[in-house]
């Protein structure tokens, strides 16, 4: 426990987020750290819960919305209220509920959503309110709550700020700038947004050297205000010492696998995930070891799984070797990973690339591309290869599939790769980081 104990405040914006995200684990990671390091957390949601329910039944309130909770991307029904707050939006301090955390509510379905807190706030519909706070008055929506946290840690750049605390953003990367046709961000909204908190946040934090870099070149900033902390990797429902033979005969019981024989990716169709080269990469390569993909539908999925679906009824030869699971609870996924014969993360940009670090968390071999984050976050733990070269992907497949050698060593390298990004080192990282900020330096 530190001899200095603070108070930190977490949004809980990506975590409430049905399905899970990748900023979700981040933010999990990050509660987990604070707690590690004996500071007092709170977490503030945009869950809606009616102002007029009373302190008692707040906590069945909080959750019963909770499970009702929109997935990324969806909007909220626009009703006749809502439209009159639209209308009405005045550049007024918001006031989030106070949510008594008293244990009334059996939350275990929850444990992902709502990490372990000294004090759970939520505003109805405050993220939404925010963006749109932000399009008409150009600055953040503030928020006022008794006894704020020394520090205010916004897990993305939500235009939101909270009055008395020292308020920190982590900007994962910068896709919607970097790789514009890749996303449907409103680009303009989004540079605003970032070069607002740029220009006035007390600190502004990222998770790689190469998001650093992107960052700094695109706003034209100094070295020093943008700080990587990198990230831990939230282990929690992993089961890393899981006996092999339970483990085989769970993955044979529920997905008709066996252990060591299938390869796995794991993350939404989309562009920049680059699923489609890797379909077209694995049924090139020839390989009879099945290809499992977890993950939903986003947007441009269709072209990404154009192979999958062939044309005039007919099915491509090698396509039945490749199985879709559209979404896996976060305990599942990571026994899947942990049974893989080898992981495959073929994105075109990450900020990070959390898959990564899980499958070599795990013992696990990677395949990966030498672009943005990836070769920083793999080291010397993953074959890389051109995201853009099919040829060359099919050949790693091909290689990581016969040679059980070259799986074992990059296996083993890759645990021992990922102890530099272990929760103890990234609880000593944001501890020395918050420290820095209250001192006044994070702001150069």
């Amino acid at each position: 426990m530190t001899a200095n104990r603070l108070t930190i405040g977490v949004d809980g914006y990506n975590m409430a987020l049905p399905g899970g995200t990748g900023v979700a684990s981040y933010g999990r990671a990050l509660c987990r750290a604070i707690r590690g390091l004996g500071h007092g957390l709170d977490l503030i949601y945009g869950v809606s819960v009616p102002s007029s329910t009373p302190p008692e039944m707040r906590e069945t309130q909080f959750y019963s919305a909770l499970g009702h909770a929109l997935a990324l991307g969806e909007k909220p029904r626009m009703t006749m209220k809502r439209r009159l707050v639209r209308a009405m939006l005045l550049p007024k301090v918001r006031r989030p509920l106070a949510v008594p955390i008293e244990g009334r509510v059996n939350a275990s379905h929850f444990a992902n959503a709502v990490p372990p807190a000294d004090r759970l706030f939520t505003r109805s519909g405050l993220f939404d309110t925010a963006v749109k706070h932000f399009r008409r008055y150009g600055r953040p929506l503030r928020l006022r709550i008794p006894d704020p946290p020394a520090i205010m840690h916004w897990t993305y750049p939500v235009p939101v700020e909270l009055e008395g605390s020292a308020n920190i953003y982590t900007m994962h990367d910068i896709v919607p700038l970097v790789m514009p046709y890749a996303s449907l961000e409103d680009k303009r909204y989004y540079a605003d947004v970032l070069r607002w908190q740029i220009e006035n946040a007390a600190g502004v934090c990222t998770v790689s050297e190469a998001s650093a870099a992107d960052i700094t070149r695109m706003f034209g900033l100094a070295p020093d205000r943008v700080v990587n902390l990198y990230q831990a990797a939230d282990m929690a429902d992993a089961r890393p010492d899981e006996d092999q033979a339970h483990l085989a005969q769970w993955l044979d019981t529920i997905f008709d696998l066996e252990r060591d024989g299938y390869f796995l990716f794991a993350g939404a169709i989309e562009p920049k995930k680059n699923v489609g080269r890797l379909i077209e990469a694995y049924l090139q390569s020839g390989v009879e070891t099945p290809l499992v993909i977890v993950g939903r539908e986003g947007w441009r999925a269709e072209a990404e799984l154009r192979l999958l679906r062939g044309g005039a009824g007919t099915v491509l030869k090698g396509a039945s070797r490749i199985r879709r699971v559209d979404y896996l609870p976060r305990a599942a996924l990571m026994r899947l990973v942990h049974g893989a014969r080898g992981v495959f993360f073929p994105s075109l940009y990450e900020g990070f690339g959390l898959p990564v670090l899980e499958a070599m968390t795990l013992g696990r071999p990677v395949m990966t591309t030498n672009v943005s984050s990836l070769p920083e976050v793999a080291g010397d733990g993953a074959l890389l290869v051109d995201p853009y070269d099919v040829d060359a992907m099919a050949a790693a497949i091909r290689r990581m599939d016969g040679d059980s050698a070259l799986r074992q060593s990059l296996g083993a390298l890759g645990r021992s790769r990922s102890d530099i990004f272990s929760a103890a080192r990234f609880e000593q990282r944001i501890d020395a980081y918050y420290r820095h900020v209250l001192e006044g330096k994070g702001r150069k």
